[in-house]
């Protein structure tokens, strides 16, 4: 049947599988479980239905078996009093019994392995369901790490690039020069700045070296 069969679809499902496959892991394992939960009730319904049938067909069986024992009294019976053509009738309604009463034990035969067979299932598709609670966290945890990983590794990967190097590189080459040329500027405007106070005290000195020069010259001429 159609619902056995998405039953054993789902008991056969691997959830790890699933979930690396998944672009969207935690709306999948809802999903499954979801499928799964209403499967279960599903499989859980059957299973009372063909109990039911069961018990029906077993009572069916017994009627037919009492129907038997009734009609083989009553041929019993006729054969005592000489009725042989009551005695005939009897025999076979017996006879008409005992075919629909084997027909029951068949059906029934059939009705238990059906009953079992929904049983196993249920009982399957119930520690799966429990497996992927269970897993849920745990599976949606390992792939986001997973992905976390990838990602990384791609990070690396990129940073690793020849080209990417290169470009740093470049890039590290072109500040150095920037810094060396504002710092070339920067002791060019020191050394200015530094020539022309050097030459205004140079000045100064001068100026207090012939000061003190006439100072003694006036003295030696005095």
């Amino acid at each position: 049947m159609a619902l056995l069969e998405r039953v054993s679809t789902l008991i056969r499902a691997n959830l790890n599988d699933l979930i690396d496959k998944a672009e969207n892991p935690e709306k999948l394992i809802k999903q499954v479980i979801l499928d799964m939960e209403n499967q279960l009730l599903q499989v859980k319904t059957q299973v009372a239905i063909a109990i039911a049938d069961q018990h029906l067909l077993d009572k069916k069986r017994k009627e037919n078996e009492e129907k038997i024992s009734e009609w083989d009294r009553k041929a019993e019976y006729a054969v005592t009093k000489q009725q042989d053509d009551l005695a005939r009738a009897a025999i076979e309604r017996s006879l008409h019994y005992k075919q629909l009463a084997e027909s029951f034990v068949q059906q029934l035969g059939d009705q238990r392995l059906q009953v079992e067979t929904l049983k196993n299932a249920f009982s399957k598709l119930q520690q799966k369901l429990e497996e992927a609670h269970s897993k849920s966290d745990f599976l949606v945890a390992r792939h986001r790490r997973a992905r976390t990983l990838d990602k990384a590794a791609d990070a690396h990967a990129k940073v690793g690039d020849h080209s990417n190097v290169a470009t740093f590189d470049r890039m590290k080459n072109k500040v150095m020069r920037n810094e060396a040329i504002s710092q070339a500027k920067s002791e060019l405007m020191a050394e200015s700045g530094s020539s022309v106070e050097d030459r205004f005290a140079q000045m100064e000195k001068e100026d207090e070296v012939d000061r003190i020069l006439n100072e003694l010259k006036a003295k030696r001429g005095a």
